[in-house]
């Protein structure tokens, strides 16, 4: 189960110290789990906490007073919820584990090892989300099952269930066709028995491959037989099917009424996209599931591929829109002289094709990528007026047991491709389960090296969003955002990579500190542009907690607002509430030299934390940036209105302005306004752009 900021874990907090509550909330972000933690005062709250607003996991601590362990046990068992609970000791022993055990918590954690304690709420917050995906399911399945039942007796297809070569179920349509008058007719009777004579050898033959666990045809041509003896031409078409928890075979047998062979070449056109040739994406997805059922089943290999050709919206620019089809087609012509006679081919988007090769290892599937890539990258595309030099990324995935699900084979086929594009294009990167931890280290050794050449050649980039004053006097005010050019030149035009793509890898090989430097001068340099031009514009840009252990940033900021004659009054440093909460003392440090130079330093993400508010006793920030989690469903959550307007109030009282960031809609505007808010900036205003034009007027 993979955790980020589109999950967000909802914690219980039972624990005296709100410093060490604090603490555990700041160790699990940095492992990258968002948290909404809360925190009751006493037995009464947590209650109250678990009815009204139901976290996802508690960790209580083992000797806390305010809330005992046992008075927590019993107001989660009395919520009838599925309420995981993890004991925080501080040593563990057989006494300590059994008795967490015995009063129903689901384990027991360290405090002092940071380690243990996010593997233990990552386990734990997976087997619930697996446990509420169960529960799901099962309901889902069932409504599924009454629907089918309802929809099976209704429908004009004849349809009938077959258990062992038996009819153990048929509805109307399906009686009717055979003169039947009732199910009891034909309840027990060989499927054989209506079959013409002259087709009984053949379709027993069908249906011993059937009994052996054999994959059932599409369809099947034969000649049926009417209880009145007349036969009459009729297809057969098969799925696996259960009923009543039995494994059978579903039958939907309809009758030949036009030319066998025509209705063949229907069929073999409704399975192809008419650009290509190759197939579309409805029979391809068949194939595919038929491939990862294998897998599952019976434990084969088989690979999934996706390529995309590189730059697809320059090539468009370059030959017109009105040649796109032209295009497609040149690109499928070459994949198909790149794959063999067994694999199978798509068109699987509107620039995207997919290739399906069975029974094949990863070698095999390694193989055929850098073969389809050699084949763009070795050869011209040819259209009827236009020879193009084009190149393709290529991502895939190795199927097999660890990966034996749809959803799982395209999602991770999807970003191997997305993966091989972002570095440059004209690359393969091939997800194989076995071999996951190689493919890792590939990917990042990539990235490295394109975040080290961005850097060398000056291919970032900065996107600005206006700040709207809803208050006061209009002023101009911008955030500035890091992007990354992914045109391998450097050329204007190509696409951008979004941060969240490599800011982790970034962190991780400690490049953090070189970015920062790079996107605050360049900060400066835009003021003083700006400000020549006589133009007194505020910039707000993201640094990192790296720059807090960088004495060398403060340096850079005083000889970059020299060199480009800035005002450090219009640079507003931000840095996220959790980081400055984690490095206290050296983000007071950093606030305190820098303001020397008029430079403001202001907290994003505000209001996540357990006691936010707290924070401003000890660390001045200009700016309070609402977390956007109070923002993504503000006009229909209460609760988030309430906390918006708790926070604009405080802020007010202790002089600090703030800012509401992703508002979506006038609605929200509205109740931003009435609440109080300073600022406000979002799509819904002016998305983020690579030129400052907005009229603050």
């Amino acid at each position: 189960m993979q955790f980020g900021k589109d999950m967000v874990l909802r914690l219980l907090i039972v624990d005296d110290s709100v410093e060490a509550a604090e603490a555990i909330v700041s160790g699990l972000r940095n492992s990258g789990i968002a948290v909404r933690p809360t925190r009751p005062e006493n037995e009464q709250e947590v209650a109250a906490l678990i009815l009204q607003h139901p976290p996802d996991l508690v960790l209580a601590a083992r000797n806390s007073r305010n809330v005992s362990l046992a008075k927590l046990m019993q107001s989660v068992d009395a919520s009838g919820k599925d309420l995981p609970v993890l004991v925080l000791l501080e040593s563990i022993d057989d006494a300590a584990l059994l008795g967490a055990l015995e009063i129903g918590a689901r384990g027991v954690v360290l405090r002092s090892n940071v380690a243990h304690l996010q593997n233990a709420v990552r386990s734990e917050w997976a087997d619930l989300e697996a446990r509420r995906s169960l529960r799901r399911l099962e309901a889902q399945v069932r409504e599924t099952e009454r629907r089918c039942d309802a929809l099976i007796d209704s429908s004009r297809d004849p349809i009938a269930y077959i258990h062992e070569g038996m009819h153990i179920r048929a509805n109307a349509a399906y009686l009717e066709i055979f003169g039947f008058e009732s199910f009891e007719d034909i309840e027990g009777m060989s499927l054989l028995d209506l079959v013409a004579p002259s087709q009984v050898d053949g379709f027993k033959q069908l249906l011993k491959q059937l009994s052996k666990g054999e994959a059932p045809p599409p369809s099947y041509e034969t000649q049926a037989r009417a209880l009145d003896g007349n036969a009459f031409p009729a297809v057969m078409e098969f799925t696996a099917a259960t009923y009543e928890g039995e494994h059978c075979l579903q039958v939907v047998l309809r009758r030949q009424e036009i030319d066998p062979e025509l209705a063949r070449e229907v069929e073999a056109l409704r399975q192809r996209d008419q650009v290509t040739g190759l197939l579309n994406r409805a029979t391809f997805l068949r194939a595919l599931e038929d491939a990862v059922s294998d897998a599952a089943q019976n434990s084969a290999h088989h690979g999934l591929l996706l390529l995309e050709p590189d730059h697809y919206n320059q090539l468009l620019q370059e030959i017109g829109l009105d040649q796109a089809d032209q295009l497609i087609a040149a690109c499928s012509e070459r994949l198909r002289a790149a794959i063999g006679p067994d694999d199978i081919a798509a068109r699987f988007g509107e620039h995207q094709f997919a290739v399906l090769t069975r029974h094949s290892d990863h070698m095999h599937t390694s193989n055929l990528a850098e073969g389809i890539r050699a084949a763009f990258a070795d050869h011209v595309l040819e259209t009827d007026s236009l020879s193009l030099s084009a190149t393709a990324s290529v991502g895939g995935v190795q199927i097999g047991e660890k990966i034996a699900s749809i959803t799982a084979v395209l999602g991770k086929a999807s970003q191997c491709l997305q993966s091989a594009s972002d570095v440059g294009g004209n690359r393969t990167e091939l997800f194989d389960p076995g071999a996951a931890d190689r493919a890792e280290e590939e990917r990042i050794a990539a990235w490295v090296g394109r975040i080290r050449d961005a850097l060398d050649a000056d291919r970032f980039v900065m996107n600005y969003q206006p700040l709207i004053n809803l208050h006061g006097e209009p002023m101009e005010m911008y955030e500035a955002y890091l992007r990354m050019q992914n045109s391998p030149t450097g050329e204007a035009g190509g696409e951008l990579v979004q941060p969240l793509s490599f800011l982790q890898i970034a962190e991780e090989h400690g490049l953090l500190w070189e970015i920062d430097r790079w996107v605050v001068g360049k900060a400066i340099q835009v003021i003083g542009e700006r400000m020549r031009q006589g133009r007194r514009t505020t910039l707000l840009v993201k640094i990192t907690q790296a720059s807090l252990q960088d004495e060398s940033l403060i340096q850079h900021v005083v000889e970059q607002l020299a060199k480009y004659g800035a005002d450090g009054k219009l640079l507003v440093l931000q840095l996220p509430e959790s980081k400055v909460f984690t490095n206290l003392r050296a983000a007071q440090e950093l606030q305190s030299r820098i303001s020397q130079y008029g430079v403001r330093v202001g907290l994003e993400q505000f209001g996540a934390g357990l006691n936010s508010f707290q924070l401003l006793n000890h660390f001045d920030a200009a700016f309070l940036k609402i977390d956007r989690g109070y923002m993504i469903d503000l006009t229909s959550n209460p609760d988030h209105q309430q906390r918006v307007r708790e926070i604009a109030e405080k802020a007010r009282e202790l002089g600090r302005q703030t800012i509401a960031e992703f508002v979506q809609d006038a609605a929200s505007m509205s109740l931003l306004f009435g609440a109080g808010i300073d600022y406000a900036q979002g799509h819904f205003l002016a998305a983020a752009g690579p030129d400052m034009d907005y009229d603050f007027q």
